[in-house]
């Protein structure tokens, strides 16, 4: 019965007033979905051979060793010269083209539209009413 009594006025109100146009229009979007794959991408790259970095590294710790050799006079110097001269025979840089592969994410991409939101517009006593809602 509590139904009955709320109900009551809306439809009075109803069969008072003169019909109301109205118009609904639903609204759609565009979604962009994102797929990832994998790809082996293999490009040749140029090595340079430059052993300096390795001669640099051997000289400074023969350095630092031969300064810790007790009784020796400049071993610092000759840890130095031994340490250079090993560091530039034992180094592995070669000059040439190297083939270096990696494996990369990409995204395939596809568009979906989907419902949005909806609009109704209508007319009340002069007064035009635009009103967002959800279905």
């Amino acid at each position: 019965m509590r139904k009955i009594i709320h109900l009551l006025p809306l439809m009075l109100l109803a069969t008072c007033s003169p019909a109301i146009a109205a118009d609904i229009i639903d609204h759609n979007k565009v979604v962009i979905e994102q797929t990832p794959y994998y790809v082996e991408v293999c490009r040749d790259e140029q090595r340079s051979g430059d052993k300096t970095g390795d001669m640099l590294k051997g000289a400074i710790i023969g350095g630092v060793l031969g300064n810790n050799i007790k009784g020796e006079q400049d071993g610092g110097a000759i840890g130095a010269i031994i340490g250079g001269m090993l560091g530039h025979s034992n180094s592995d840089a070669t000059g040439g083209t190297e083939r270096v592969c990696s494996r990369e994410t990409r995204y395939k991409e596809t568009e979906r539209i989907v419902y949005s939101h909806s609009t109704i517009t209508f007319e009340h006593r002069g007064v035009t009413y635009n009103l967002r809602f959800q279905k």
